[in-house]
């Protein structure tokens, strides 16, 4: 009982650096977002200038050799396509700050218009590039199998990213264990699909991990139950995961995992439109 106590005691002080965490990664992100504005629009406006300054070396070009003349032609397609990558860069930067922001400042169970797919894809890669942060060596394959043409769907897109973060933090975590072991012929992959599949919006996530036993299966929804050391989870993501997908979104989640193989994990929520 003592060992247990100290387990909680463990586990919820992780839980309140975690919480304080997320308050500090929101005000990070708040003030990242300005600068990365006056990044994007003054990119987009030395192109504006750009094309300005083509417009006047086109009139003038009777005046300059032919190799000046090339080699300005040369030095403009890579200002505008450097131009070109720091807005695409900056966007997408400014799409993750956006995500963060959501899930830190949502409403409690706002349905909104989502691009599911777009918001599977942001998360999936935030997991896999904060994996990288804390283990140096860790590499791995996604796969990533996204349908076309899915319309917006009605979800609550704080709570469904916090789903998918913990599902593919775990898978992260699951394949990263299993190369502590395994020879050099295995190659560490997770695969992602969402699909509409009649009136549902199906997410999978798998793993070549090392699976589950049958204990860890029996008890996989139970608060505080952790696989993990203590430091690295809470034991509380797939409870909450769970409640999620079912009482929030009225859906199903389900599992299937072999031990030594891997695990898969499936969403099946109801399209609302």
């Amino acid at each position: 009982m003592e060992q247990q106590i100290e387990i909680l005691k463990q586990q919820l002080k992780q839980q309140e650096k975690l919480a304080s965490l997320g308050m500090l990664s929101a005000g990070i992100a708040h003030e990242i977002q300005n600068p990365l504005n006056f990044v994007i629009n003054f990119s987009k406006m030395s192109d504006k200038l750009l094309r300005d300054l083509t417009e006047i070396v086109e009139d003038n070009e009777d005046k300059l050799s032919e190799d000046d003349r090339e080699e300005v032609e040369d030095i403009v397609a890579d200002l505008k396509e450097n131009l070109g990558k720091i807005v695409e860069h900056g966007e997408r930067a400014i799409s993750i700050i956006r995500g963060i922001l959501l899930v830190s400042r949502g409403k409690d169970n706002e349905f909104l218009p989502t691009d599911v797919c777009k918001l599977v894809k942001e998360y999936v890669w935030l997991s896999y590039h904060a994996m990288r942060a804390n283990q140096k060596n860790f590499n791995i394959s996604i796969h990533e199998d996204y349908q076309e043409g899915l319309p917006l769907m009605m979800v609550i897109p704080q709570d469904l990213s916090r789903a998918v973060l913990n599902v593919m933090n775990n898978a992260c975590y699951a394949v990263w264990e299993r190369m502590q072991t395994a020879d050099a012929s295995y190659n560490p992959e997770v695969n992602i699909s969402v699909k509409q599949v009649e009136e549902n919006v199906v997410i999978s996530i798998a793993d070549n991990g090392n699976g589950m036993t049958d204990e860890v299966k029996q008890r996989l929804y139970e608060n505080f139950f952790t696989t993990k050391a203590i430091g690295q989870g809470t034991g509380l993501g797939m409870a909450i995961t769970r409640d999620i997908i079912e009482n929030k979104h009225g859906g199903q989640i389900t599992f299937d995992s072999e031990e030594g193989q891997g695990t898969t994990f499936t969403f099946t929520i109801p399209v609302k439109k």
